[in-house]
């Protein structure tokens, strides 16, 4: 039998994407001019940064759509592991960028070039008020998505990037020490790494099956085992299919003369209200049939 809770919606906030994409790209070309301009490596990091993020929020903008598609006889899920295949794109092109800018800031940092300050300092400021827009419009949804997550997380090292383009360009106008335009984009590609590399190990773990994070299987199997009627629990398995639906299967060994309806029922509000399982299912059996399956799992 299954038991599937009120589902929550992953793309409920694709406005909020559409609105961000749409500053993003604006601010794209904007910083491309200003980086051709200026000379400067930071601006071009981080014009390379935001061209990274306007085809990954092009891609979590599709993930959104595609989740909300129906599901159908072959997709009973639906589309909504999309969400987690963008996640998973979104990091590596992090990281992929991150690696660039390292390679070139230290090519520059032995002989940094002639960089006009001032036009660099006017453009990272207008990045740095539409990242600061943009955050504030990805922050609400960013904690329940992992495809959002992936997208403020972006904004987030675009903001610290026009944070570090803004100083070294105060640097360069102020001492007209040049070598601050590099130094500044080696440290927006330091900044990026580690959170990259988290959003990319979450989705890993989806994508592999792993038990959700805040799920303990040992406690899970206690509480099951103190249902009434319940003798015993073996082939537990949970998984995530998207930000905010874990889903949960076991079998359930079951004493002679048990009612099969009460059991379902006390074990779905069970875990509905401890763990917050999304979508369980449980196959009732009574003693001894264990003995009778295939290959099974503790």
């Amino acid at each position: 039998m299954t038991r599937t809770h009120a589902g929550r919606e992953p793309a409920a906030h694709g406005g909020r994407l559409l609105a961000v994409f749409s500053i993003t790209l604006a601010t794209l070309a904007v910083q491309v001019v200003g980086s051709l301009l200026s000379g400067s490596l930071a601006l071009l990091a981080d014009a390379g940064h935001l061209g990274t993020d306007v085809a990954a929020l092009g891609l979590a903008l599709l993930a959104a759509w595609f989740a909300r598609r129906p599901a159908s006889a072959s997709k009973t899920f639906g589309y909504r592991r999309v969400e987690i295949l963008a996640a998973a794109v979104n990091a590596v092109l992090l990281l992929g960028v991150a690696g660039f800018v390292l390679v070139e800031a230290s090519r520059r940092l032995a002989d940094p070039p002639e960089v006009q300050g001032a036009v660099m300092l006017a453009v990272a400021l207008g990045g740095l008020a539409a990242n600061a827009v943009c955050l504030w419009l990805l922050h609400p949804a960013q904690a329940r998505s992992l495809n959002l997550r992936g997208a403020y997380l972006e904004v987030l090292g675009d903001l610290l990037g026009s944070a570090a383009v803004v100083a070294a360009a105060l640097v360069i106008l102020v001492t007209g020490v040049r070598a601050a335009d590099p130094v500044a984009s080696g440290l927006v590609a330091l900044a990026i790494l580690p959170r990259t590399w988290h959003l990319l190990r979450e989705a890993v773990d989806v994508l592999l099956e792993g038990a959700p994070r805040d799920v303990d299987l040992d406690e899970v199997r206690r509480h099951i085992r103190q249902v009434p009627g319940v003798t015993g629990c073996h082939d537990l398995h949970a998984w995530t299919i998207t930000s905010g639906m874990p889903v949960l299967s076991a079998h359930v060994v079951v004493s002679e003369g048990t009612a099969p309806g009460r059991v379902l029922d006390a074990l779905g509000d069970c875990l509905g209200e401890h763990f917050d399982i999304e979508h369980s299912t449980f196959q009732l059996e009574p003693a001894g049939h264990r003995d009778h399956e295939g290959r099974t799992c503790p």
